[in-house]
C-alpha cells in the first residue's frame, strides 16, 4: 500500500552481491541482494578437507548407497552433489517435487516388474522445502503415504529452520529435518537414517 508508485529501480547487475537498489516511498533506499550468488559463497564449507576427510572415514551403511534428491536451487544443487559424489554416494537428481515424485513412481514400477523393493534402489530421499509445481511437504506426504517407498527415510534440507516449518515436517511424517549450508549435520543425519533403515 505504500507504493504509490513503481520504485525507482537502479540495475547493477555486474557488481558484486547487489543486484539492485530501490527507492521505496516512506521506507528509503533498499538493497536487493543475488541471493544464488550469496550463497555460491558458501560453497567452500561443502569442499573443506577436513570436514571431507571426517566424513569419508565413517561407515556408510549400503554398497552402492544411492540417494535420490530435489532442490530448485542449482547452486543447492552443485553443492549436494559435490559433497554426495566425495563421499562416494551415488545421486538421482530432481529439480523439484513433482520432477522427484514422477522418477520415484517410475522407478517403484520398474521394482515391481523386477521383483525387488524400492528401497533396495533408493536408500535415501533429500528434498528441499521451497520448491515450484511440488513442495517438499506435499512430496513427504506424497512417500509417506505410499507403500511402495514410505519405507524410505526422508531428510528436509532446509535453509527454512523456524518451528512453524519444522512443525509441518513432522506432520508429514518427515524423518529428520536438517539446515542447509552445514555438511556434518547432514552427513550425520544420512549416517542415522541408514542405520535405523538398515534391513
Amino acid at each position: 500500500e505504500d507504493l504509490k508508485t513503481p520504485p525507482d529501480m537502479i540495475s547493477n547487475r555486474d557488481s558484486g552481491l547487489v543486484t539492485a537498489v530501490a527507492d521505496l516511498p516512506k521506507q528509503g533506499i533498499i538493497m536487493i541482494m543475488d541471493v544464488e550468488k550469496v550463497l555460491s559463497e558458501v560453497d567452500g564449507i561443502y569442499q573443506n578437507e577436513s570436514v571431507l576427510r571426517d566424513l569419508n572415514e565413517r561407515n556408510w551403511g549400503p554398497k552402492d548407497m544411492q540417494i535420490l534428491y530435489a532442490d530448485d536451487s542449482s547452486v543447492a544443487r552443485n553443492q549436494i552433489e559435490s559433497a554426495l559424489t566425495k563421499l562416494k554416494i551415488r545421486t538421482i537428481c530432481c529439480q523439484n517435487g513433482q520432477e522427484a515424485w514422477k522418477k520415484l513412481n517410475d522407478m517403484a514400477e520398474g521394482c515391481d516388474t523386477d521383483g525387488i523393493r524400492l528401497n533396495e534402489r533408493i536408500h535415501l530421499i533429500l528434498t528441499d522445502v521451497e520448491m515450484p509445481e511440488m513442495d517438499g511437504y506435499v512430496l513427504t506426504q506424497k512417500i509417506k503415504s505410499d507403500p511402495r517407498m514410505r519405507d524410505i527415510p526422508v531428510v528436509m534440507h532446509s535453509s527454512l529452520s523456524a518451528e512453524a516449518n519444522q512443525s509441518l515436517a513432522k506432520k508429514v511424517n518427515v524423518d529428520a529435518y536438517v539446515p542447509k549450508f552445514e555438511p556434518k549435520a547432514l552427513s550425520d543425519t544420512i549416517q542415522a537414517m541408514i542405520e535405523k533403515y538398515a534391513k
